[in-house]
């Protein structure tokens, strides 16, 4: 049995905790769903803003490591294009590969991995985190696209849509985001060689420290609105590839092309995430198994308070 001091439920313990009060808070309608985009743009458009671009602020280009962030993409790519395989080429199978492979770095990816490894994993999941929708969410609008066009062929309906526009935009929807932004804009700053004063950076540091735990809160918050329904089944499966299949999946091949100790722990640990809401926001704009997609999220959610205990537990044993 592991006790309660243990690193592991340490770190996780306060994670769940918060979890656990945005459910109840949702429950007794303290916080309504009318309250909740707006701490949604609270958590983005401030926190997360203040939380980036402090952390970055200090770090230098040439301590930046991109080789073990991009095996995390190959991995992903890889896992993205079976499931594509698995399901038929359709739009609405991309939609469902891209929630089987796009982790929740942001809302619990970061007050997790910040609880739990300290600063220098925190970079490491910056850097990664400053690709991870550009790459990902471009390359399932590209496959997306493609297949929809292929399928409106078919289907002999319609103009074709300009694909080289809508994927241009997605790119640059990618770039011009709330989270790639503030990291570049805090490397940018860094490589200055100028110091924050302290005027600024003490209250950066206030609002940095608040994300965390209003992030999980607002995450036990839409947990206690959502609705599992008919889609149980499918959204328990996907899951339980993004939760249990994908760590796995990075584990080995981080393990085959030899990394190891934090590089090893955080990309193992981020693809242990659950799904990260992007892909509930891709399947709205594009129609798409928006049900399932939305049940899969909490499903997602609620599963990894098992599965990346588990993880943690287990990841030092090769790292």
């Amino acid at each position: 049995m592991i006790a309660l001091d243990h690193p592991v439920v340490s770190s996780l313990l306060p994670v769940v905790l918060l979890i656990v009060v945005g459910l109840v808070t949702g429950k007794l309608q303290l916080i309504r769903q009318a309250a909740v985009r707006d701490l949604s743009n609270l958590v983005f458009l401030v926190l997360t803003q203040a939380l980036l671009f402090r952390t970055m602020s200090t770090v230098h280009v040439e301590q930046l490591d991109f080789q073990p962030v991009s095996l995390y993409f190959a991995v992903a790519v890889g896992l993205f294009t079976a499931l594509l395989l698995v399901q038929g080429p359709s739009s609405r199978a991309a939609v469902l590969a891209l929630s089987g492979t796009f982790s929740n770095t942001v809302m619990i990816g970061i007050p997790l991995i910040g609880l739990a490894y300290g600063k220098e994993a925190l970079v490491l999941l910056f850097t990664l985190i400053s690709l991870h929708a550009l790459v990902l969410l471009t390359m399932a609008t590209v496959v997306l696209e493609l297949l929809s066009a292929r399928e409106q062929a078919q289907a002999g309906g319609g103009a074709p849509r300009n694909r080289l526009a809508t994927i241009g935009m997605a790119v640059r929807n990618a770039v011009v985001h709330p989270v790639p932004m503030p990291i570049i804009a805090g490397l940018l700053f860094a490589q200055t060689g100028w110091v924050l004063p302290e005027v600024v950076d003490r209250p950066l540091l206030l609002l940095g420290n608040a994300f965390g735990p209003v992030a999980l809160v607002l995450v036990g918050v839409t947990l206690s609105q959502a609705s599992f329904g008919r889609d149980f089944k499918g959204a328990l499966m996907i899951a339980s590839v993004k939760t249990v299949l994908h760590p796995a999946l990075m584990a080995a091949a981080g393990w085959a092309m030899g990394l190891r100790g934090m590089p090893l722990t955080v990309l193992v640990v981020a693809a242990s995430l659950p799904i990260g809401a992007n892909v509930f926001l891709f399947s709205q704009r594009y129609q798409k198994a928006e049900d399932l997609v939305t049940a899969s999220v909490a499903v997602s959610t609620l599963m990894a308070l098992l599965t990346v205990t588990l993880v943690m537990t287990l990841v030092p044993y090769i790292a």
